[in-house]
């Protein structure tokens, strides 16, 4: 029989992350957790304090997956593909962009991603204050549109036919221009779909715009 291998902070983190993603945040427990890995569940306290040292490591590892932005080079490349990077990590752990936002996170790996993005700003001409906000910006862009497409209830292949069902209750009499774009979605001349990319060029042209100025 092989050697089981040592339980360690990292292992539980790892762990913990695959039941989240699996199951759902709610889902994770110490109990479960312990299962998962084979061991008692008093033999996680060896290694962690409790659950929320465990929520707070896991949303360390998560940012950990986020592109880091280089200072120095072309400043709107760099927050863009930080910004691509981040919904698409938010995407693949759909329990931590709520948990990202309702925490004050301070691992390594955040502290490092933070410094990066401010590095960047500052190295492009912003001031403090003016890098400060659009850091929160861009963030409020990326979390808001990742935790709509989590929840919308709708995929995108069922718009058109969706759109149809509402029809009768947007009479162009009443309603003209909602009933024009849901007409163009049922035509298929829109696709309807939420487009990140759109919402972040708007931003990062109109930082440019603030830095010109």
């Amino acid at each position: 029989m092989p050697p089981r291998t040592p339980l360690s902070r990292e292992r539980i983190l790892r762990a913990a992350i695959a039941l989240a993603d699996a199951e759902s945040l709610d889902a994770l427990s110490m109990r479960k957790l312990a299962k998962a890995l084979g061991v008692e569940a008093m033999s996680l306290y060896n290694h962690v304090a409790h659950k929320e040292d465990i929520l707070d490591g896991l949303i360390d590892l998560v940012v950990e997956e986020i592109y880091v932005p280089e200072a120095g080079g072309d400043w709107q490349e760099e927050l863009r593909r930080r910004a691509i990077s981040a919904h698409e990590v938010l995407l693949r752990h759909r329990w931590a962009t709520g948990l990202l936002g309702s925490r004050v996170n301070v691992g390594p790996a955040m502290l490092r991603y933070v410094e990066a993005t401010l590095a960047c700003l500052i190295a492009a001409g912003f001031t403090y204050e003016q890098a400060d906000r659009a850091w929160n910006a861009l963030d409020s862009h990326i979390y808001g549109f990742t935790l709509q497409a989590i929840n919308f209830p709708l995929d995108p292949s069922e718009y058109a036919s969706s759109a149809e069902e509402f029809l009768p209750l947007i009479p162009t009499e009443t309603h003209p221009h909602m009933h024009t774009l849901a007409s163009l979605v049922i035509d298929g001349k829109h696709s309807d779909t939420a487009d990140f990319t759109f919402g972040l060029n708007l931003l990062l042209e109109g930082l440019a715009g603030l830095l010109r100025r």
